[in-house]
């Protein structure tokens, strides 16, 4: 099964905690995952970020939820441990725990309410929650960028062939490929070669070089198109190559390069959409947004 809802770990984190013990976030984590039977996938599926599992972001979620309602709190670091009113709701042996039952707790709700823009009425959107507030940033997050990469690649087809010409070299250079903006330039378009649109450094001494063709294609390129290219790679001895374009990749080219000598990398478009993106090319930053957790050693007394 996949990792359910982090309110669904509510009831049996109490569970855990109703021995009046402490508790560590470790030994919760392994208990909740057996309770609902999860397997090594589900325990090892990331979070978009790539930093946390979903399962474990939604352990320390739900605990934390617990503790803004005073139902459990924290003796120590990493630790967590059941409180008076824990006992009380435990008491009442509720099939599930969610967060119309936690927003019976004044501390809670205001908690809450600061989380959901001071509405404090419980809709039905509160309880059909699956995805922690962490998760649902990095969601919101990633389908922010994701539109902006196909707005880059629609203006990127908008231009000419120079002007793709032109932001590969930008691009290259932006990675730290083809020592300065000039050199670059001197570069590409010059080699005259089928197959290939030109020549960049690999570092700044010029010690290796690459060899680049830019497609502005629609549509897929296929495994022939690639053939020409390592065949003129083959042609100058080149050890490696870059292949970029706005369209994509057929399976049979992507299978071929990689058990070809010399090395060749493919770009698609929204591949080249996203290094953009990472490198601030053609993008400008309009907001940022930081995830700060407590400093625990901060709080250390000598």
């Amino acid at each position: 099964m996949s990792v359910p809802d982090f309110q669904s770990f509510f009831k049996p984190i109490l569970d855990i905690a109703s021995d009046e013990k402490e508790h560590s976030l470790s030994e919760a984590r392994e208990q909740v995952s057996s309770v609902f039977n999860l397997n090594d996938e589900d325990l090892s599926e990331l979070l978009p970020s790539r930093n946390q599992t979903k399962y474990d972001n939604r352990v320390s979620w739900a605990i934390s939820y617990l503790v803004q309602a005073k139902i459990l709190r924290r003796p120590r670091r990493g630790f967590f441990q059941i409180t008076d009113r824990g006992i009380e709701l435990h008491s009442k042996n509720y099939e599930r725990i969610d967060v119309k039952i936690l927003n019976k707790y004044p501390e809670f709700v205001e908690f809450h309410q600061a989380t959901r823009k001071n509405k404090p009425d419980v809709t039905d959107i509160d309880l059909k929650i699956s995805q922690t507030p962490e998760e649902l940033l990095q969601e919101a997050y990633h389908n922010i960028r994701n539109d902006l990469a196909n707005e880059l690649l629609n203006k990127i087809k908008e231009n000419s062939p120079k002007f793709f010409e032109r932001l590969v070299i930008d691009l290259m250079v932006t990675m730290g490929y083809g020592g300065s903006r000039i050199d670059a330039g001197k570069s590409i378009g010059q080699s005259g070669d089928e197959g290939i649109d030109g020549i960049i450094k690999e570092d700044r001494l010029g010690l290796d070089v690459i060899y680049l063709q830019a497609k502005r294609w629609e549509g897929t390129v296929g495994r022939p198109e690639i053939q020409k290219f390592v065949g003129a790679l083959h042609g100058k001895r080149a050890k490696k190559g870059v292949f970029i374009t706005t369209g994509k990749f057929s399976s049979d080219a992507e299978q071929y390069v990689e058990v070809i000598d010399p090395k060749v990398i493919l770009i698609d478009g929204f591949t080249l959409a996203n290094f953009m993106i990472d490198y601030n090319l053609g993008t400008t930053i309009t907001a940022n947004y930081e995830i700060k957790r407590i400093d625990s050693d901060y709080f250390e007394e000598q």
